[in-house]
């Protein structure tokens, strides 16, 4: 058991015997969940979703010769739900501590915020439910190679070149209800809830013994469903270390060059991204995605590094909502901290 001691909520306090503002040395930045798309799903335990997986292709006749019947193909995939839960109890004792109760409540809980945030995050793109059941499929185990023998959809896996272990990917992601969306379980609230338990629920010691304990209760239950994995492409492999193939070594990867080839990987994207607006497929309705570049911060200077060596014109800061953006091709450009630069070489 691990609780808030005295001596912790002392340290809390400032000179005055007021809470101290705490300096959040381990804030990340998570900013693809603004650009997420969320929908209830359609299982208790998680959400299925129907594929095509083969068209019939017709056969060419000659007089008097048949033709057989075709039909398509289809497959069901079902994505499950990950349950992220924890309490945070403080004695009484020590949650009256200079009378600030809730404030040292509020120091307290705000930690839980921001960790059970980045473990989200995490989930969200190394997330394994073949390894660790507890969980829900992220987007790296999804595009694991880049061999097309392994998987259809190493397709849109780019290799960066990179050959050891301190590699980075660099993702683009089309977020929409028909191809990429998180999802939460039915008749529940999306994201994070918070519950005050007051101090009706008492703590325990390592006896047993009970003590009172205000009480707090978070839970996040989430999923990921890639309906449709052309719309999503990962450039992997991209190397993170000062050596010869590096990112900033003599001959660094060409990151805009790759970031290039990932747009063309979507089926249909805006003119301004790629200029195929449009499918042959008569019944699928427009996508309407909400595409969206991802990387971490080693990259992200990289790319700036690299956009002002080669004076690249496609990267542009701009504005959305308000807020400054840097877009490539008229595609944001986000900052995820929750992604390594200590990934495994996809082969």
């Amino acid at each position: 058991m691990a609780f808030l001691s005295l001596m912790d909520a002392a340290r809390r306090l400032d000179p005055d015997g007021e809470i101290d503002t705490i300096a959040e040395l381990l804030s990340q930045a998570n900013e693809f969940f603004q650009d997420m798309t969320w929908a209830e799903s359609n299982l208790d335990t998680g959400h299925k979703s129907t594929v095509r997986t083969g068209l019939p292709s017709g056969t060419w006749r000659v007089a008097y010769a048949g033709v057989p019947y075709a039909r398509s193909t289809t497959a069901q995939v079902v994505d499950t739900l990950g349950f992220l839960a924890a309490y945070s109890q403080l004695d009484k004792r020590v949650a009256e501590l200079g009378g600030k109760v809730a404030q040292i409540r509020l120091t307290e809980d705000s930690a839980f915020l921001e960790g059970m945030s980045q473990q989200m995050a995490t989930t969200f793109w190394y997330g394994n439910a073949a390894t660790t059941p507890s969980q829900f499929t992220g987007f790296s185990p999804r595009y694991n190679t880049i061999s097309t023998a392994n998987a259809t959809n190493a397709q849109n896996t780019i290799n960066a070149g990179g050959t050891a272990s301190s590699n980075a990917s660099l993702w683009m992601v089309g977020w929409g209800d028909l191809t990429n969306f998180g999802i939460y379980p039915k008749g529940t609230k999306a994201g994070l809830v918070f519950e005050d338990r007051g101090d009706i629920v008492p703590g325990y010691d390592v006896s047993n013994n009970p003590f009172p304990a205000y009480t707090s209760y978070f839970e996040w239950n989430a999923g990921l469903v890639t309906k449709d994995w052309r719309f999503a492409v990962r450039i992997a492999n991209i190397d993170t270390t000062t050596a010869a193939v590096g990112l900033f070594g003599t001959t660094p990867p060409d990151l805009f060059l790759l970031m290039s080839k990932a747009v063309i990987r979507f089926p249909t994207l805006t003119k301004r991204a790629s200029g195929i607006i449009e499918t042959d497929a008569p019944d699928e309705p427009a996508p309407g995605i909400n595409p969206a570049f991802y990387c971490n911060r080693t990259v992200r200077e990289s790319l700036d590094i690299q956009a002002i060596r080669d004076k690249n014109v496609l990267l542009r800061p701009t504005e959305y909502a308000g807020q400054p953006v840097v877009e490539f091709r008229g595609i944001p450009i986000r900052v995820v901290d929750a992604l390594l630069t200590t990934e495994s070489t996809l082969s």
